[in-house]
Formats: structure tokens, C-alpha cells, sequence
């Protein structure tokens, strides 16, 4: 099929489930809304997509997925304003990362056009699924499986991309205690670890069960061969504030290439603000909290937007980090969300219109 000629094949539910749901008390990932995409790879091509009721679907047990972790998926959301229009932000930027992760682990590429028409055709039919008011959105998971049949040890030639949607709010509701790493690894140089490989989540549960049993709510994990650099948080890329100065890791091959990370780089630049993009010595930031130059740690990324960290365990030994009038993390929170809910001009063109 020539990806030009892409026609969705569309069915729609009988009975929306939108009426059972409590917007105002949502679990995070926990509600899906009425419809999702799927399009299957066979025979060397993508088959026409399909937009279907939310539900269960059959795969065999000796599905590669199953067996060898071939699996990628992205996270996005879309927003709406007081006009009822719904928006997405920077939505190729996932597009492009999700096909740099499909690449590494040897599955195809999606193709574009695929892409963007199924997305915006599953958010016009799910739109009041999407709320308005600051902190509301419609989480949107993309992901690519392994469907061939079979237990070899090798990549699939089947596949199966789909789209599903979660109406959310703040993925965090309060600031977080971290602990840097020392001893556990996310990812090592060489592999997968700039990619949104499933793999890479589900490696990270026990060494964050054991924060979390001291606790603690996240890891900041710390390079896997010195454990002398800080690099990202379990779920979010991370920035360290000392003095004015905004400080965060270079992206790499263990680093995911967050696109909040990104925007906060830029809104810091577009406001006079310092960033240094550069190594992050854990010493440097132990250093900075004993002697008062230590001013913020916040987190970016989809889910959480930017969550503030209120102190970190090192060593054996936790750091309070001060309450600040001001913070930066509080602002770029605030400019993100005032672009991303289309309160304000977005002079990147970071926006694009949902349908």
C-alpha cells in the first residue's frame, strides 16, 4: 500500500463510556477512552489502520514480545482551551523518537502520514474525553509490539503499532525525595537506553521498590560506570539549579532525548536564564546542598510536566533543599502549561491543532 493513498478503517463504539468515569478523581493511566488505533506490519508492509472500541485483543503466547522485549511506545498528551479546541505539543518530535526507538531494536518504521492521520482522527472521535482546566489532559501512549508467532531468537516480522488514550491529571501531586544511584544501573553505553524501550521501565521497578521502601519516590540515576554523574530521574529527565545557574546532563546514548527537557532548555534561554547542558558530577551537587548553593532539583517530562524534588538521600546521608520564592521550576511549569493550553503565543511553533 502507498502510504498516500492511507484510508482508516473505522468503528465506532455503540455506547460511550464516558458518563462512568469521575473526572475529578482519576488514577493516572488507569481509565481508557472509548476508541483505539492499531495497524499491523505482515508481509514486509504496514496494512491499513484501524480505529476500534477500547478492549481486549487476542496474541498468542509464543508472541516475540512475549519472549524477546521487542517493544518501544512514546507518551504525548493533548490539551484543550476555553474555545473546546484541542491541541497537542511538539507531537513530531514523538513521531521522530518513537521511530528512533523502533529503529535500535529492529522493528519498521511507522510512516507519518499513518501516524498523524489515525492520531487525529482517534482524537476528534474521543474530544470530550479531553478536559479543560489546568492540569487536564488526554494522555496519548503509542506503542509498537512483536507479533510473529514463535520462540526463535530473532527479531519479528510481524508487528503491531497502536494508539491508546488516558484521560489524566497531574501525574504528581506533591514534591518527591529522590536518592541518587550507586549501585544499580539504568542504562550502559552502547545500549538502549535513549530509547523509550519497554525494557528500559521494567528494569528500573526493583531498584525503585527498594527507594521507595526507605521512603524515598524516585531514583536519579547516576552513570553505570563511575556512578560519579547524574543523568535522569526514573520517569523524567532532571535539572539541578546552583545559584542562578540551570544546570542538566548532555543527551547520549543512555539519556532519553525528553521533549520537556527540550522546551525547558529553550524557555530558559528565551528568559536570560543560564543553562549549562554539560556532566553533572554527583560531587558538585552533594557539594552545592551543604553549602547553601544548592537552590533546586525538578523533574521534566510528559506525565509529570515538572515535579519539584524537596531532597535527595546520598551516600547514607539526606539533604533538605530549601523552599525558594521564585523558583525556576514553578515558572517553566507555568510557561509550558500556558503554551500548551493555548493561553498564550507560542513563538516556536510548538502547537499543533488536534483536528
Amino acid at each position: 500500500m502507498n502510504s498516500t493513498d492511507i484510508k482508516l478503517d473505522i468503528t465506532k463504539v455503540e455506547n460511550s463510556r464516558i458518563d462512568q468515569v469521575d473526572f475529578d478523581n482519576l488514577k493516572f493511566g488507569k481509565i481508557n477512552a472509548d476508541h483505539m488505533m492499531y495497524c499491523d506490519y505482515i508481509d514486509g508492509e504496514w496494512q491499513t489502520p484501524k480505529i476500534v472500541p477500547y478492549g481486549p485483543m487476542e496474541i498468542e503466547p509464543s508472541a516475540k514480545v512475549f519472549h524477546y522485549g521487542q517493544a518501544v511506545f512514546e507518551g504525548m498528551k493533548a490539551f484543550k482551551d476555553e474555545d473546546d479546541q484541542v491541541w497537542l505539543f511538539r507531537p513530531e518530535q514523538n513521531f521522530e523518537r518513537i521511530n528512533k526507538s523502533s529503529k535500535r531494536l529492529a522493528i519498521p518504521e511507522f510512516p507519518k502520514d499513518y501516524f498523524f492521520n489515525s492520531l487525529k482522527t482517534l482524537l476528534e472521535l474521543d474530544k470530550d474525553w479531553v478536559k479543560k482546566g489546568g492540569g487536564n489532559s488526554l494522555y496519548i501512549r503509542p506503542f509498537v509490539i512483536a507479533t510473529e508467532n514463535g520462540v526463535s531468537a530473532s527479531e519479528s516480522d510481524q508487528y503491531r503499532f497502536m494508539i491508546i488514550t488516558c484521560p489524566a491529571q497531574a501525574y504528581y501531586n506533591k514534591p518527591i525525595k529522590v536518592i541518587f544511584a550507586q549501585e544499580f544501573s539504568r542504562a550502559a553505553d552502547g545500549g538502549v537506553g535513549y530509547a523509550k524501550a519497554a525494557g528500559n521501565y521494567g528494569a528500573q521497578f526493583y531498584p525503585t521498590k527498594l527507594a521507595k521502601a526507605k521512603g524515598l519516590d524516585q531514583i536519579i540515576w547516576t552513570d553505570a560506570s563511575s556512578h560519579e554523574y547524574l543523568e535522569e530521574a526514573g520517569t523524567m529527565n532532571i535539572f539541578f539549579r546552583v545559584g542562578d545557574k540551570l544546570l542538566t546532563a548532555p543527551t547520549n546514548d543512555r539519556i532519553l532525548d525528553g521533549i520537556t527537557r527540550k522546551s525547558i532548555i529553550q524557555l530558559a534561554k528565551d528568559n536570560n536564564v543560564e543553562v549549562v547542558v554539560e556532566k553533572v558530577s554527583v560531587k558538585e551537587i552533594v557539594k552545592a546542598a551543604k553549602n547553601g548553593e544548592l537552590k533546586e532539583i525538578f523533574g521534566a517530562g510528559t506525565a509529570a510536566t515538572v515535579v519539584r524534588v524537596e531532597g535527595f538521600e546520598y551516600d547514607g546521608e539526606y539533604y533538605d533543599l530549601p523552599t525558594i520564592d521564585e523558583p525556576y521550576g514553578t515558572f517553566f511549569k507555568k510557561s509550558l502549561q500556558d503554551i500548551q493550553y493555548n493561553r498564550v503565543e507560542d513563538p516556536h511553533g510548538w502547537k499543533m491543532k488536534a483536528f
